[in-house]
């Protein structure tokens, strides 16, 4: 579906180019800031199997629900997946609400999605991110006393 996009100027970038063709700055645009992708995962290597915790990466902070360090997150989070256009197939446990998910299934982006309201704090009025909903790494123990449904929650839930 996306790569039969076509670039139509009346459309927004999202609509008609394919999630490998877009600049840095739209790709980066997509985020909607909502951290959960920042939330550690429990993956069970005999099922794959992933659950979400409420506990968060120690570079995320849990109020602005953005990376501390986003330019080095990688080399200080050695687990920390780097989310490209040839990686979102084999990641997945990207949430339903996820704008590179969305975008890579055909599917349109929510009312509010920043991009869509001009606001970045609509994904948070909207109740989809993590603020005041995760806690901080330092803080959690043990991550299987912490495992939540909420991350992955249904597309038709949101907002």
């Amino acid at each position: 579906m996306a790569a039969a996009r076509q670039e139509r100027k009346d459309e927004p970038f999202w609509k008609t180019k394919p999630l490998g063709r877009m600049s840095l700055e739209e790709w980066e645009s997509l985020c909607d800031g909502c951290g959960k992708c920042c939330l550690h995962k429990i993956e069970y290597e005999d099922t794959r199997e992933v659950e979400y915790t409420e506990v968060a990466c120690g570079l995320l902070d849990i109020g602005a629900c953005r990376c501390t360090d986003y330019a080095h997150r990688t080399a200080r989070v050695p687990d920390c997946v780097q989310l490209t256009p040839g990686t979102l197939t084999s990641i997945g446990w990207l949430p339903p609400t996820c704008a590179y998910r969305l975008i890579s299934e055909g599917k349109d982006l929510f009312d509010w999605h920043p991009l869509i309201s001009g606001d970045p704090e609509s994904v948070h009025r909207a109740g989809v991110s993590v603020r005041g909903r995760c806690v901080a790494e330092r803080d959690a123990g043990d991550l299987e006393d912490h495992v939540v449904e909420w991350p992955n929650e249904d597309v038709d839930d949101a907002g």
